[in-house]
């Protein structure tokens, strides 16, 4: 695994460096960051999806505690569909996340007092080349120059999945033409069924998890508007 998981990645997206406040939709970051474990761990050959739910295939640990803790859940309560995964694991997700990140200094933890008596917590970033090197590979992903790599591939689904867009910055044109971009590096990767899994430029056993994890967080967030 890589030292900066996906479901950290679409965090980072998400929150403002400055102000260290979450951006968008709260409930599309959340399913989005519980796909992305469950991402992470088909990457890593620990899940696959087999007959409509996604199930462990390798139980190995990792070595990132949060990943190992939810493929030790998965071991232990069986197969399940992935929208009844991404609902499971979304809830306190966020907070061990950012826990984490604070814990490595790539975000700090400001506590502030609202109202005399109401805690609220913002995450600047601390070491903001992090966020830059996430971003950098999403650039350069829409811009259609080069076939991104499996990662970065998992990494854009997951955004357009969460309906992220509005986090790369972009806006008007620009950001319709990054939801086309987003959809076609999906498509290209054989996340939703637009080329055969012997063309995808990702593992067969990856864009079958993302394919299925994508539907899900579609289906959890309704139409788009």
């Amino acid at each position: 695994m890589t030292g900066v998981a996906l479901a950290e990645e679409l965090l980072l997206l998400a929150y403002d460096d400055e102000s260290g406040k979450a951006t968008g939709s709260r409930i599309g970051l959340d399913l989005g960051m519980a796909a992305g474990v469950l991402v992470e761990l088909a990457l890593a050959g620990r899940v696959a999806y087999d007959n409509g739910s996604i199930v462990v295939s390798d139980p190995a640990p990792t070595g990132n505690p949060i990943t190992d803790e939810v493929l030790g859940r998965m071991a232990g309560d069986g197969p399940l569909p992935p929208a009844s995964w991404v609902q499971r694991l979304r809830h306190g997700l966020r907070d061990r996340i950012l826990a984490g990140l604070v814990g490595r200094g790539v975000v700090r933890d400001v506590d502030e007092t609202a109202l005399g008596h109401i805690h609220v917590h913002r995450y600047p970033a601390v070491d903001a080349t992090v966020e830059t090197e996430i971003r950098g590979r999403l650039a350069v992903a829409l811009t259609g120059e080069q076939v991104p790599d499996e990662r970065t591939a998992a990494l854009a689904a997951l955004v357009a999945a969460s309906r992220m867009e509005p986090s790369l910055g972009l806006s008007g044109a620009a950001l319709a033409d990054a939801h086309r971009r987003l959809a076609e590096i999906a498509g290209g990767a054989g996340f939703t069924g637009e080329v055969s899994l012997e063309e995808s430029t990702v593992r067969p056993s990856v864009a079958l998890v993302i394919e299925a994890l994508a539907s899900a967080i579609d289906a959890a967030l309704g139409a788009r508007r």
